[in-house]
């Protein structure tokens, strides 16, 4: 394949990191939101979730499916496209009177986010040259972390100011903004080829994609079966006020973009290590929020550790599957969004389910024994070292183009 020429530079890589932001925060928005929802609409706790689950199932169908359908059109006109329908779907989201509405319009929200993250995750080459390109990649998935610091602490905010549906509508001017954004600094950006989806599927003969998708979702899963419900587990565990929370899920995002720089300079020298400190510390500190010790203090204190390896998770395990299918980025990004995707859905519907049946603290607890399992699989099957026959497997799938 001919590498594409470098082009658009720093404000174009600074609109995709906006639009990767734009997604991570349309999506995590009913976190900080959860109780709210629920009371407005008349839910308990465990049904709001799906407003968490359904994009996730959603976003991990669309991911291949929009790579695939988007066939040679020019990649920024596909991001503008997907953004501006973010933008309608979180305007009209402000609007929902029933939980089924709601639940529908996440639905668009799903397939925005497989779709930007699809084609974003690996536009870093096509945009800077060949020196800047680790930086850009970053930089574009720091849209993740600053999501946590900026999006999701803002939107906990304007719900205890203004009303959840004012923190939607906020949420909905952004997306159109940024939709301007990315028409304006983007270059144009034809498609390189068509991905097929039997290319993405072929990955999956890979050992190394195999035990790094398992990765994935078992950390995945595991943070977002406690994360969907920390404002009202740390309102039981530390009697903390709508205020403190907004407080210490600020807090939880600039440690995330701490962790997010730390882990990608950590990641380019091995992910697997990497993501083997991250997941030993998130399952040892998920059960440990739960706990009602120490009250706001300690609460903060784990509230930092979960932010600073949390954020480095996304620049991890983008790296480790890079690492084990080089060849085939387009595909490998397609194969790394559903996965990742399928766990947020995956994790939040086993937290909703064990919050429901045994406790807000239990969904916690699942979650630290699920990302457990991750660190298993990273000792056991050390899925960033790739054998002989694991490396021509890839080879193989990247070279297969009929």
């Amino acid at each position: 394949m001919k590498k594409a020429e470098a082009q658009g530079g720093l404000p174009a890589v600074v609109a995709v990191a906006a639009a990767t932001f734009s997604v991570v925060t349309s999506e995590m928005l009913p976190v900080g939101l959860l109780t709210p929802i629920g009371s407005g609409l008349g839910v308990p706790a465990g049904t709001a979730g799906l407003t968490m689950t359904v994009p996730g199932l959603v976003a991990a169908v669309a991911a291949p499916a929009v790579t695939a359908a988007a066939g040679r059109l020019d990649r920024r006109w596909v991001l503008v496209g997907l953004m501006a329908l973010l933008g309608v779907a979180n305007l009209l989201s402000a609007l929902a009177g029933h939980i089924a509405v709601l639940v529908g319009l996440r639905v668009l929200v799903g397939v925005c986010i497989g779709g930007v993250w699809a084609v974003a995750a690996g536009l870093a080459v096509r945009l800077v040259p060949e020196r800047s390109v680790g930086a850009a990649t970053s930089l574009i998935f720091s849209g993740i972390a600053v999501a946590s610091v900026l999006g999701v602490p803002a939107g906990a905010l304007a719900g205890s100011l203004a009303g959840w549906r004012a923190a939607f509508a906020g949420m909905g001017v952004v997306c159109l903004a940024v939709t301007a954004a990315l028409a304006v600094l983007l270059p144009p950006l034809p498609a390189e080829r068509a991905v097929r989806a039997r290319e993405v599927a072929g990955l999956l003969r890979v050992p190394g994609v195999r035990a790094g998708l398992l990765v994935v979702v078992l950390i995945v899963a595991g943070h977002f079966a406690g994360y969907t419900f920390v404002r009202p587990v740390l309102e039981r565990a530390s009697g903390a006020g709508a205020g403190l929370i907004s407080g210490l899920l600020l807090a939880y995002g600039v440690a995330g973009v701490a962790g997010n720089f730390l882990a990608g300079a950590a990641a380019a020298r091995s992910p697997r290590r990497a993501l083997l400190v991250i997941a030993v510390a998130l399952a040892a500190v998920l059960p440990a929020v739960s706990v009602p010790s120490g009250g706001a203090v300690a609460a903060g204190a784990l509230i930092v550790v979960w932010g600073l390896a949390y954020g480095g998770v996304s620049v991890s395990t983008q790296g480790l599957l890079t690492a084990a299918a080089p060849g085939s980025r387009e595909a490998a990004s397609a194969l790394f969004v559903s996965a990742f995707n399928t766990a947020i859905a995956l994790g939040a519907l086993l937290g909703g389910r064990v919050a429901d049946a045994v406790s807000l603290p239990a969904a916690l607890w699942l979650g630290g024994l699920l990302v457990a399992g991750a660190a298993v699989v990273l000792t056991v099957r050390s899925p960033g070292r790739r054998p002989p026959r694991a490396r021509a497997a890839a080879r193989a799938t990247a070279g297969d183009r009929t």
